[in-house]
């Protein structure tokens, strides 16, 4: 006998060694995945957005007078004709619905059950049972900022809800 007959014992992997690696390697891959999407879901989505301090502009950029939708704050700013602001969630206060603002009549509409607010966010008719929420404004060098993590509920419009220019 000699010794070129014998063969070199290679180690070889078996198709159930095989697909134990690759079912954990594909395991692995998953849990990342699902991993990476958790944590985009517990950030928050926007810096500036709902539910913390919206830069609303500048504050030359309001007339007097005048009601601007924020839609990525959730509120009206009423630029009023003193030259204050106050900002009105759009929510109405019955039963939360989004409230538009119809400028040919100077209200605010709540299309599910008919409340009606004025510019200052005054229950003017329907079932609503009190004002529209506001957010405190604070106006910093020269740029108007809506604080939307703070809804303050009230009984009725005074002008200290207002915020002087």
């Amino acid at each position: 006998m000699s010794a070129d007959n014998t063969k070199s014992a290679k180690p070889q992997i078996t198709r159930r060694d095989f697909l134990g690696v690759a079912w954990a390697a594909l395991t692995l891959v998953l849990g990342g995945e699902l991993a990476g999407v958790l944590f985009r879901y517990i950030q928050p989505v926007s810096t500036g957005g709902f539910g913390g301090v919206v830069n609303a502009g500048k504050v030359d950029d309001f007339q007097r007078g005048s009601i601007t939708n924020n839609q990525a704050g959730r509120f009206y700013l009423y630029r009023m004709e003193d030259g204050s602001f106050l900002a009105l969630w759009q929510k109405c206060t019955h039963l939360g619905c989004s409230v538009p603002y119809v400028e040919a009549e100077n209200q605010f509409h709540c299309p599910c059950h008919g409340s009606l607010y004025n510019q200052l966010g005054e229950v003017q008719g329907g079932p609503a049972p009190r004002p529209m929420d506001f957010f405190p404004v604070t106006i910093t060098d020269g740029q108007v900022f809506v604080d939307t993590g703070n809804p303050i509920t009230r009984t009725k419009f005074d002008p200290s809800q207002t915020t002087k220019a």
